[in-house]
């Protein structure tokens, strides 16, 4: 079985890639919607996290992701401790669900790929790139975050230079290059790994 992973920064499109490979039969792991999973309904992570942060970043109970965002991209060692208690269990939620699919390919979508180690499961990584001004308009217009909230974020994580230095593929979401021939280009490519590839 083939392992994909998709990453890209804040705003570059990465959920639109992952849609158009869900339509060539492609399933898709979403590292950060299973951690947001982990945080509110996995009890051992909760407790992590609220001895990481306190309980103020509890609503009914539960860890809430709105009160822990500020209080994380204001302060990178925190920042780096929430991770070191997601990724991992993020990884185990990953190998386990790759277990229902015996052959094919599958991918991964994920915010920090490199930066988290995830890349070490998979086989091939395609970077989401676009400009940094179309980003933001996207993150704020989506998220309805101010843009140096944005920004700060975006500090965050590595620059699409960066990433396209480690990338094997590379899709380009500027809102005028087509998408869906560049996910086309890269599955025809990929067929002499993963016979199973429809597209």
């Amino acid at each position: 079985m083939l392992k994909l992973g998709i990453t890209g920064g804040i705003g570059s499109g990465k959920s639109v890639v992952c849609r158009i490979l869900g339509c060539f039969g492609i399933p898709v792991f979403r590292a950060d919607d299973e951690g947001r999973r982990l945080l509110t309904g996995d009890a051992e992570t909760a407790r992590e996290v609220t001895s990481l942060l306190g309980s103020a970043i509890l609503t009914d109970g539960r860890p809430d992701p709105k009160k822990i965002a500020p209080l994380v991209f204001a302060d990178p060692a925190r920042l780096r401790s929430l991770n070191d208690i997601i990724h991992p269990a993020v990884r185990r939620s990953f190998t386990a669900w790759c277990g229902n699919f015996k052959k094919g390919c599958v991918a991964e979508e994920a915010d920090i790929l490199f930066e988290s180690g995830a890349y070490q499961l998979l086989d091939r990584v395609i970077v989401v790139t676009a400009p940094q001004q179309l980003r933001i308009k996207r993150v704020t217009e989506r998220d309805k975050l101010g843009e140096e909230d944005v920004k700060r974020r975006m500090q965050f994580q590595w620059s699409d230079d960066e990433l396209v230095k480690r990338a094997d593929f590379v899709i380009r979401n500027d809102d005028r290059t087509p998408l869906i021939p560049q996910v086309m280009n890269i599955l025809e490519k990929l067929k002499s790994e993963c016979k199973d590839i429809n597209n």
